[in-house]
């Protein structure tokens, strides 16, 4: 069992599937949790500690770096330290280049990529040597999705930033690495999965959607000292949708 006792998680993105997920799996290794959303997940922290002496819930809209900065001054004034960081709010909408407003163009990036950013930014100087940032990309940002193009622009480039990150924070001895899920069972992805849900699974060789679960798995893997010599790599949890090495 891994084991994060001591070690605190900033953690945006904390309502959906897969940050509750993540939120969970955390928790039983024994992290300390700053959880965030543009709603305080306070039901969810609740849950995962009734004392909230090790687990606390803010509000937080990343695309506002106001807000980003209060959240992260919370992290740091509950727990003094900030050890591992998960930037995982995201928006998947649907959006064909054709008939694309500027508009949406711009809230897509806003979240997936600029709250990416800003979250990153605002808690390094909080974060010391064997400090964790596992951001979380997309097999969009790899293969594209029809559809999407603004989606798997942003999670193309937060790839390029996670490698970018991972080199420069090097020699501070803090660690970048990403998460790129496939398809996963969650409500942001019923659209999708009512329109080409057949040939998705079809195209998946597991056949089947993923579990929430299995990509907190993964990110847990990745913030853990089982990865100490891991940094500006990609970990994929899509069934084998994407194959790459």
């Amino acid at each position: 069992m891994i084991d994060l006792s001591g070690r605190t998680l900033v953690l945006t993105g904390a309502a959906g599937g897969i940050g509750s997920a993540i939120a969970r799996l955390f928790r039983r290794a024994g992290a300390r949790m700053l959880l965030a959303d543009r709603a305080a997940p306070a039901t969810l922290a609740v849950a995962l500690d009734p004392t909230g002496e090790q687990v606390a819930a803010v509000a937080c809209d990343v695309t506002d770096t106001a807000s980003v900065q209060d959240m992260v001054a919370e992290a740091v004034a509950r727990f003094s330290r900030i050890d591992i960081v998960v930037p995982n709010a995201g928006v998947f909408p649907d959006a064909a280049l054709e008939g694309m407003t500027d508009t949406a163009w711009r809230e897509c990036l806003a979240v997936n990529l600029d709250g990416t950013m800003a979250v990153c930014r605002a808690a390094l100087p909080h974060m010391g040597h064997g400090g964790s940032i596992v951001t979380i990309a997309s097999v969009a940002g790899h293969r594209g999705s029809r559809g999407h193009v603004h989606y798997a622009a942003a999670k193309g480039a937060v790839l390029s930033f996670t490698r970018s990150i991972a080199s420069e924070l090097a020699p501070r001895g803090i660690r970048a690495n990403a998460v790129s899920p496939g398809v996963i069972g969650t409500a942001m992805v019923t659209g999708l999965m009512a329109e080409r849900g057949e040939a998705i699974l079809a195209q998946t060789p597991l056949r089947r959607l993923g579990r929430a679960e299995e990509v907190a798995g993964a990110v847990l893997f990745l913030a853990s000292d089982l990865a100490s010599f891991v940094t500006g790599e990609t970990l994929h949890v899509n069934g084998g949708l994407y194959m790459h090495s």
